[in-house]
C-alpha cells in the first residue's frame, strides 16, 4: 500500500522540511537513557563486535517482544531519535535493544571498524543474537540504519530469523545516489557540515585506534559526503568507488522482495531525501509493504503532538503499526 498519512498533525508554523529537520534535533537533545542497560556485545564474524544496548522488562524475557533500533549517519544508541522510540516501546511493554552500527559510538574501542549503508549483516548478527532471548522481534531503522534494515528485509530475506514480526523504517535513503546529490545543494550546506564533521572525527579516531588499517590524515580535505565515500567509505567497504557503493547499497531496488509487513514513513519536504526517491520503487503485489509520506515532516523531524517523548510523531505512528502484529 502506498499513500499519505493524514494522522500527523504539526502545530501551525511548524510545518515546512527544514524547520521540521531542525526542531526534531532540538526537541530531542536533552532526552536521556535512564532505564536499566545491559551492554550486549554481539561477535558478527570477521574481526566485527557489535556494541548492543538492552533494556529488558521485567519477569521471563519470552513474555515481551523485543524492538532493535539501529541509528542513521553520524548516530549511535544515545540519538534522540533512539531515546524517543525505546521509551516508547519500553511503555508499551516491549524490551529495547539499540544497537550500534560497527564502530559507532562507545563502540569505537570494542570494534574501530567504518560502517556503512549495505551492512545488513551485522543487523542479522543482531536479530541473531536477541532472538536467543525472546521468541518475537521487530525492527526500526532510522535514515541510514532505515536503508540497512530494508536491506535485511529484502535483500537478505532468507537469512531473516523466524521470530521477526516485521519491520519500519523512518526516513529511508532507498536511492543514495540522490540522497548524496541532495546534500550537495548549496540550501542543506548545514547538514554537509554536520555529517562531514562526524565523519572526518570518527575516521581520526579510527586512525588513532589502528594505524594498521586506517591511512593517516586520509579525511584532510574532504568536503562533502560524497567525497568522503569516494575516498573512504567505498574502499573501505569493498566497493570500486562511490557509484558503485551507492549501486550496490541502495535498499530501493529490493523493496519489492520484502515478504513481512513493513512500514515505510517518509516526508514529502525532506531536504535529504528526495521524495520520489522513495516513491518510484514499486512495492510487492502482496501489500506487504506499507508507504506513507506525509506532506511535511522534514528529515527525522515528525514534529508534532503526540504520546512519544520528544515530539516525535514518527515514534507513535512506527510503535502502533509494530504492535499491531504482536
Amino acid at each position: 500500500m502506498s499513500g499519505t498519512d493524514d494522522g500527523f498533525k504539526p502545530r501551525p508554523l511548524s510545518g515546512g522540511g527544514h524547520r521540521q529537520t531542525l526542531l526534531g534535533y532540538l526537541c530531542r537533545r536533552a532526552l536521556r537513557w535512564d532505564l536499566p542497560t545491559e551492554d550486549v556485545v554481539v561477535d558478527a564474524g570477521d574481526d566485527v563486535r557489535l556494541l548492543l544496548r538492552a533494556t529488558w522488562q521485567a519477569g521471563p524475557r519470552a513474555e515481551h517482544p523485543a524492538l532493535v533500533l539501529i541509528h542513521g549517519l553520524g548516530g549511535w544508541d544515545a540519538s534522540g531519535y533512539m531515546l524517543a522510540t525505546g521509551r516508547q516501546a519500553w511503555g508499551l511493554g516491549w524490551h529495547v535493544v539499540r544497537m550500534n552500527m560497527r564502530g559507532a559510538g562507545d563502540s569505537v574501542t570494542l570494534c574501530p571498524r567504518l560502517y556503512n549503508a549495505g551492512l545488513e549483516s551485522d543487523l542479522l548478527a543482531a536479530l541473531a543474537a536477541v532472538g536467543r532471548e525472546t521468541p518475537r522481534l521487530a525492527v526500526v531503522g532510522f535514515s541510514l540504519g532505515a536503508n540497512v534494515a530494508l536491506l535485511a528485509a529484502g535483500r537478505s530475506a532468507g537469512r531473516l530469523p523466524g521470530s521477526l514480526l516485521g519491520v519500519a523504517a523512518v526516513s529511508p535513503p532507498l536511492d543514495l545516489a540522490a540522497c548524496a546529490g541532495a546534500l550537495d545543494r548549496p540550501g542543506n550546506r548545514l547538514y554537509q557540515l554536520y555529517f562531514m564533521q562526524a565523519l572526518r572525527s570518527g575516521y581520526a579516531r579510527r586512525q588513532r585506534l589502528r594505524p594498521d588499517l586506517f591511512e593517516a590524515g586520509r579525511e584532510r580535505g574532504l568536503r562533502t559526503v560524497r567525497e568522503f565515500d569516494e575516498a573512504i567509505t567505498a574502499p573501505h567497504g569493498g566497493y570500486r568507488d562511490a557509484a558503485d557503493y551507492y549501486a550496490r547499497a541502495s535498499a530501493g531496488p529490493h523493496v519489492t522482495r520484502i515478504e513481512l509487513p513493513a512500514l515505510i514513513l517518509a516526508a514529502a519536504d525532506d531536504p535529504m531525501i528526495p521524495v520520489g526517491s522513495v516513491a518510484s520503487w514499486p512495492l510487492p503485489a502482496s501489500g506487504v509493504v506499507r508507504r506513507e509520506i506525509t506532506p511535511t515532516g522534514g528529515h527525522m523531524g515528525f514534529v508534532a503532538p503526540t504520546v512519544a517523548p520528544g515530539r516525535f510523531w514518527a515514534a507513535q505512528r512506527v510503535m502502533g503499526f509494530l504492535s499491531a502484529l504482536v
